[in-house]
């Protein structure tokens, strides 16, 4: 079938590829109709590597999908042939420890889609398990359904965070992530989100969601967040910007018995003032993707409850899918998430 290879670091290419898939009797083959270009993506295409995963043979990137079903195994009864779908790119082993506890992501041995050795989803087709495949109800298109997966990032950052009514929140970065992060908490029941970044465009785009933006090379974040908490600090802190400065003092602007959420993925070590952080009490969790959350995610959307559309920067066509990844490699500072269609739904 044809894919979107990545040959080696900087190298992609549209090829054929030989990818031998049988359907499982609890399985069903999926026509991809739209991928999102991750964060994870372009570490890949720009660096060869994501933390200890490294590129070592070709491989086919890709793993926020939306596709329409065409061929479903034996036992399937709640999915069928011509189904508008997304899938949760993660397979965990159903037996592992994790898996029985419900955390089912931290699974050791969980393949994932576009994570070094496991091929992604930026193909023609995939064979998928049916539980982790989910029908798109009418009202959510298929390039919304390809947004599930990110936005699920971010619905379960706002979970384990346990936020409040009336919590004041405060956004580390004003990417897709960070976007996703704080719809998630204002729909959580969030009274101010505080976004932050360093690019102004991005900031201004932010802004129109009620967010309330604050640029840390022009601004003084701590000022910023005594003024909007009347110096009591933010209740919940969502670090998604990786940054190592931004990671580096995330303490400073916490309030007393607060609660930070570290999302973003540092470059590498970062060290951190963990005597500010017992000081103050602060309780601290890590999102590594999600678990149980696409379901929620789709009733999300479809309710109007959240509106990823405005995300969605800019489309290509499959057959110029090595300019996409050269468009969102650029981080222009207007563009959000980068999609390529694969086929028309």
């Amino acid at each position: 079938m044809k894919a979107l290879v990545l040959e080696r670091k900087l190298q992609l290419s549209i090829r054929d590829i030989d990818i031998c898939e049988r359907l499982g009797v609890d399985d069903v083959r999926i026509n991809i109709t739209h991928v999102g270009i991750c964060g994870s993506d372009l570490h890949y295409y720009l660096e060869g590597a994501l933390g200890f995963r490294v590129v070592k043979e070709p491989i086919v990137l890709g793993h926020e999908a939306s596709g329409i079903i065409s061929e479903v195994g034996e036992n399937v009864k709640n999915l069928k042939v011509g189904d508008r779908v997304c899938m949760e790119p993660q397979v965990p082993n159903l037996n592992s420890k994790a898996s029985r506890l419900g955390m089912y992501n931290l699974d050791p041995s969980v393949r994932f889609w576009g994570a070094p050795p496991v091929h992604g989803c930026l193909r023609e087709s995939v064979v998928h398990p049916a539980m982790f495949t989910f029908k798109l109800p009418p009202n959510v298109s298929q390039t919304e359904g390809a947004m599930v997966e990110p936005f699920a990032i971010g619905l379960f950052a706002a979970t384990i965070a346990k936020i409040k009514p009336g919590d004041v929140t405060m956004v580390f970065g004003a990417g897709t992530i960070g976007l996703v992060t704080a719809l998630a908490a204002k729909i959580g029941g969030c009274s101010k989100v505080i976004i932050t970044d360093v690019l102004g465009d991005r900031l201004k785009f932010a802004s129109q969601f009620g967010f309330i933006p604050v640029n840390t090379s022009t601004e003084k974040l701590s000022d910023v967040v005594r003024n909007i908490t009347d110096g009591w600090g933010a209740d919940i802190i969502f670090e998604a910007s990786g940054s190592e400065s931004a990671i580096s003092g995330i303490f400073e602007t916490i309030c007393p018995g607060g609660k930070v959420v570290l999302i973003g993925v540092p470059r590498q070590s970062v060290p951190i003032n963990i005597y500010l952080g017992m000081a103050k009490g602060v309780h601290i969790e890590t999102v590594f993707r999600y678990a149980h959350m696409f379901p929620k995610a789709i009733a999300l959307i479809e309710s109007g409850a959240v509106d990823l559309k405005p995300l969605l920067t800019r489309v290509f066509p499959f057959e110029r899918a090595v300019e996409a990844f050269e468009y969102a490699a650029q981080a222009k500072i207007n563009s959000v998430k980068t999609m390529i269609e694969l086929q028309k739904s």
